[in-house]
């Protein structure tokens, strides 16, 4: 690993399914030494998709650490799903990274999952280059996808390549920082390339494209406006120190383009993820808050006090990974490390430096790096690890609702415990996946993303952990809420084992906007009278459960508000803990049925790419499905519609629109959000 941090790189290839992010992943580590041949997505033997899942399906499930070294500098790579189903890797794996390469297909341009990783990027302000792939492709166009980065994602985006040619013709790109042509020999599998003039018949456009670039540059750096002034134009020397400005200040955003698939393209992406993201020197201080003060404090790479973050955990027959990002500080095997969330410490003895599934032991892991802890105890997703001495928390990794659900029991009662202790596993793993016991039918209920999510939970289930299941078919996961504001006073006053547990609370509960979430708060009325640190925080747990298992169909709640506004004790050995709980979780029943509850549906973003003549026929199904078309656009010679559907109304619709378009149309959706459910919906719910 390199010592000097300024040559460190932690970056993601982040983009929407089938871009090709693991093929240019794949190249990056051919190119860099890595690896002696290079694997393809189609023949199953990537190294970063090591998944069996992965290889029988062609795409990414799991976000892969690999590291390699190009020209000096280390680069740690994650390569993340493109499935909207598996959104959660993304989030967490920009979360902890420095820069990320945008990888987009030349025909299909800004598809929606981009959109998404784009606005997660956004969200952690993560630096970005663009690398347009796939310019081997009938219908590439490259001057399309970068208006489509201008205009749909508002980026500040720069050609700093051209391609030479485009489809069967493409061969290379022109350099318009140094303005000169590299072209590639195939037959070397693209590790040996000419570079020479730019092309005649593409002199009159790379001029004009490089003075684009030279003049963008000059406006928004002052430190190279004065030879710009003085010259008209800057060197090579002169612009890629002002443009890695730029982009570490996110103003910027270089693109690139290639074919990755027919190894094109990679080695100058390679440059300029050196010369141009930052390292985790560039980073501002990572910010958190002090655990005694709850202040906010921030951990520069410098401070030698630890602070980590724990982002992703998997399960191996080595044991159990916890991933870290180390911020500042050093981890150290044999080293004690504090977890602010547990207020516990633990032994870190053993740790890795990962290569998608090889692993390497180190001693050490210092600010800046990426690793991986063999066997916490106590660890969860989105936990810091910290110096005892002067604790500090990082904001936690928050993971979506999820919208789909299936039951799942034990083929015998013998394999029960077995079944239960592999979900808790997947749970760790992935904060997206959820299980509970129905109170009701006994059931276990397995939550998730997506059909494919919960088709590749229970394929694992099946397989890594061998446990034999029955399994229902997926139904959409509602959400409940209220529309209203309301107060009750609920008294919780029984006899539970020859004892008396008897306690008075006012709870209100009133409506947030969409998208909220929930929030549950103790006002100063009632932390006045209750005094008892344990007992406010059994009030908080019992409308926490509450709040889980709704109050119409058992659906959890969410874009709500619950405060506990008061109490009225009998006396402390009867209004103990028990009854606080209890209090608290049926008197927020009864305030929320008076706040007029109803049901959310998940509505889906959905994108038809599909020939002109089926328009009718798709638009005539979408409306059959309560969808509500936004806009249609051409591009090319087909039309694109993007519209918003009810997700309980898409089971089954890849058979259907191949059905409607005789296979010639292709799809994609993501999660929108939660909408109320019309009464029909409503009614058929509470039927069942």
């Amino acid at each position: 690993m390199n010592s000097d941090l300024s040559k460190v790189r932690n970056i993601g290839i982040v983009a929407h399914i089938d871009a090709g992010k693991t093929t240019t992943t794949e190249r990056i580590l051919f190119y860099t030494g890595k690896i002696h041949k290079h694997g393809d997505v189609h023949d199953g033997n990537t190294t970063t998709d090591f998944m069996v899942q992965e290889r029988e399906r062609g795409i990414t499930i799991q976000s892969a650490a690999i590291s390699c070294e190009w020209k000096g500098h280390s680069i740690n790579i994650i390569d993340t799903p493109g499935h909207v189903d598996f959104t959660m890797e993304v989030e967490r794996s920009l979360r902890v990274l420095d820069g990320a390469v945008c990888v987009f297909c030349a025909v299909g341009g800004v598809q929606p999952q981009s959109e998404t990783v784009w606005r997660q990027a956004d969200r952690y302000n993560v630096p970005r280059l663009a690398f347009v792939n796939k310019m081997d492709r009938m219908g590439a166009d490259f001057e399309r996808v970068v208006g489509e980065l201008r205009d749909k994602l508002k980026a500040p985006a720069c050609p700093v390549e051209l391609p030479i040619g485009a489809a069967e013709t493409f061969a290379g790109v022109v350099d318009l920082i140094r303005m000169q042509g590299i072209v590639y020999d195939e037959a070397s599998e693209g590790k040996q390339f000419a570079v020479g003039e730019v092309p005649a018949e593409l002199r009159d456009a790379a001029e004009l494209a490089r003075a684009e670039l030279v003049e963008r540059v000059a406006d928004l750096d002052e430190g190279v406006m004065e030879a710009y002034l003085e010259k008209g134009d800057l060197t090579a020397e002169e612009l890629v120190p002002a443009i890695r400005r730029l982009v570490v200040a996110g103003r910027f955003v270089p693109v690139l383009c290639g074919s990755a698939f027919r190894d094109k393209g990679v080695q100058p992406l390679l440059d300029a993820v050196a010369d141009y993201l930052p390292s985790p020197v560039d980073r501002p201080p990572v910010a958190g808050k002090d655990l005694k003060t709850g202040e906010a404090v921030e951990r520069r790479v410098d401070d030698p006090l630890l602070s980590a973050l724990v982002f992703k955990i998997t399960s191996d027959p080595y044991g159990k990974l916890f991933f870290v990002r180390v911020y500042s500080g050093s981890l150290k095997k044999g080293a004690n490390v504090f977890n602010p969330r547990t207020r516990k410490r633990e032994r870190v003895m053993k740790m890795v430096r990962l290569f998608a599934d090889d692993r390497t032991e180190v001693d050490e892991l210092s600010a800046g790096d990426i690793g991986a802890i063999v066997n916490l105890k106590e660890a969860t997703t989105g936990d810091t690890l910290c110096a005892e001495m002067k604790p500090c928390y990082l904001e936690r990794i928050e993971a979506p609702q999820p919208v789909m659900f299936l039951a799942i029991e034990p083929k015998s009662s013998a394999d029960k415990d077995k079944l239960v202790e592999s979900m808790r596993t997947l749970a760790a793993e992935d904060p997206t996946c959820r299980f509970r016991e129905d109170a009701e039918t006994g059931q276990t209920i397995l939550s998730g993303m997506g059909e494919l999510h919960l088709e590749i939970l229970v394929d694992r289930l099946k397989r890594e952990f061998r446990c034999a299941a029955n399994v229902g078919r997926p139904m959409v996961s509602y959400c409940e809420t209220v529309t209203a504001a309301a107060k009750k006073s609920f008294t919780f006053d029984r006899e539970i084992g020859g004892k008396r547990h008897a306690v008075t609370l006012e709870i209100e509960v009133k409506p947030l906007e969409r998208g909220a979430g929930r929030k549950v708060s103790l006002s100063r009325e009632f932390t006045a009278v209750v005094g008892e640190k344990a007992l406010q925080d059994c009030v908080a747990q019992g409308l926490e459960d509450g709040i889980a298992t709704g109050v119409l169909a058992r659906y959890p709640m969410t874009d709500l508000e619950v405060v506990c506004t008061g109490a009225e004790m009998v006396d402390p050995e009867v209004s103990d803990e028990v009854a606080f709980r209890s209090a608290a979780m049926m008197g927020f029943r009864e305030a929320a049925e008076a706040a007029v509850p109803e049901f959310l549906e998940p509505i889906m973003k959905l994108e038809i790419v599909t020939p002109p003549e089926s328009v009718g026929e798709v638009l005539g199904d979408l409306n059959a499905r309560r969808g509500s078309v936004l806009d249609m656009n051409v591009k090319g010679e087909l039309q694109i519609v993007h519209a918003r559907v009810p997700l309980a109304k898409m089971f089954g619709y890849s058979t259907a629109i191949r059905s409607l378009t005789k296979g010639r149309a292709s799809y994609s959706m993501e999660p929108d959000q939660f909408e109320l459910a019309p009464p029909a919906v409503r009614a058929e719910i509470l039927s069942h």
